[in-house]
């Protein structure tokens, strides 16, 4: 089930960075200025952020197996429609689709690694399958720029988008909630629900428990606890989203590095970034497993991960390439270990709120996607990287104080707990 997780996260990352590939052959083909490639790069997040509460709402409701196929498919459909492409309207529409599509994606696997991991291994299956999003861009973009080179933009989205469909059957196949697995043994069972795995994920039926549902909403969108985790997803994903973005900007702008060597560049912080968020999965695990607490076990790997990323800074005192390189990869490790944040998730949520407290989650994650591109921009219209790189370390310190200051103890958030 972690290995079907990890290849659905792969797909999906695939086809949100298909378009930054494509950029530059498409935008010449098509004719598009570089203010409306600016609109086709974000027509994807404002409609995946927008929909994240919706999704997270959707995923408490029906079952991976079911949910997850019909997603794929639908942002596959949408990657393949893009090779079709000979207007930016037909662009713009086709990326708020996969974005709409994707939107439910991650408050799935938040789902599917709460209901078939006990707590003391969570972490690790997190950390597991949020590394296939590194892999995906560290990896397997060279092989996207060789589709491209030998076929064209278009074949590139139409490869991306029928290897979509496929998964989404193979999902399928593949996949069973614990209760409906008939692999899966009593004794592992009994196991999955000593270690607190949601094995009987079922909605709310009767009134009381609709109005319990009611009263946790609210729990939800403004608990203390899961105020400091939006915050502190919203930092993370704005030092994620300058290497997604600006990072082979700042190489060449920057740094004056050749096309043809930024390109492994590129790609050896993306690779840390893997390495960081595996490390810190399974150091959680570890000592959870060595009875250190929630409070202690998960926030550490997360908030030593913020300190690493704050390194970014030291890259405007480079005296050399390397040594600025050495710099992002070291601050991307931390982005990485910082990236098992979704385990709070779990372990915070209200009960029976999980994919709602996770659609608001990877809202705030999906909203730095939005944010920080225009930051960064508008301090390059009068400046130079230094301040943005100021402006990144200062996201990690906040961060930091988020997860310190608003969550505290690492507890269950519920009606008794206060505010």
């Amino acid at each position: 089930m972690l290995a079907a997780v990890f290849v659905s996260v792969v797909v999906n990352y695939l086809d949100r960075t298909n378009m930054a590939v494509a950029a530059v052959e498409l935008r010449h083909d098509l004719g598009l200025s570089q203010i409306e490639l600016g609109l086709v790069f974000s027509a994807f997040a404002w409609s995946y952020s927008l929909l994240q509460i919706p999704g997270g709402i959707l995923v408490d409701r029906i079952s991976p197996r079911i949910l997850y196929p019909i997603l794929l498919a639908g942002w596959s459909i949408a990657t393949i429609v893009q090779g079709f492409a000979s207007s930016l309207l037909l662009l713009l529409i086709c990326r708020v689709f996969v974005g709409i599509f994707e939107a439910p994606s991650f408050p799935i696997n938040n789902r599917v690694a709460t209901s078939w991991f006990p707590e003391q291994e969570r972490a690790g299956a997190i950390g597991s399958y949020t590394a296939g999003q590194f892999l995906g861009l560290a990896v397997l973009a060279p092989i996207l720029f060789w589709v491209q080179q030998l076929w064209g933009w278009r074949v590139l989205f139409f490869v991306c988008g029928f290897a979509g469909l496929l998964w989404a059957w193979a999902w399928h196949v593949i996949y069973r909630d614990p209760l409906d697995d008939s692999k899966l043994t009593d004794s592992e069972l009994a196991l999955l629900r000593e270690g607190k795995a949601a094995v009987e994920w079922q909605p709310r039926r009767n009134k009381a428990e609709g109005r319990m549902g009611r009263h946790q909403f609210p729990l939800a969108l403004f608990h203390r606890k899961l105020v400091g985790l939006y915050i502190g997803q919203f930092c993370i994903g704005s030092v994620s989203i300058f290497f997604l973005t600006w990072f082979p900007t700042y190489l060449v702008e920057s740094r004056g590095v050749a096309l043809d060597r930024a390109g492994w560049m590129t790609a050896l912080p993306f690779l840390a970034a893997m390495g960081g968020v595996v490390f810190a999965g399974r150091l959680s695990d570890a000592m959870i497993r060595k009875g250190y607490s929630a409070s202690v076990a998960r926030k550490l790997p997360v908030l030593c991960g913020l300190a690493l990323s704050s390194v970014i800074l030291l890259a405007a005192f480079a005296r050399s390439d390397e040594e600025a390189l050495a710099a992002m990869s070291i601050a991307f490790f931390g982005n990485g270990m910082a990236s098992i944040a979704w385990v709070f998730v779990s372990l915070l949520a209200p009960e029976g709120r999980v994919g709602l407290a996770g659609g608001i989650f990877n809202f705030c994650g999906g909203l730095s996607a939005i944010v920080t591109p225009l930051v960064i921009g508008a301090l390059l219209s009068t400046n130079d990287f230094t301040y943005v790189l100021v402006y990144m370390a200062t996201m990690a310190v906040v961060g930091m104080a988020a997860y310190l200051v608003l969550i505290g103890k690492v507890e269950r958030v519920s009606a008794e707990s206060g505010q």
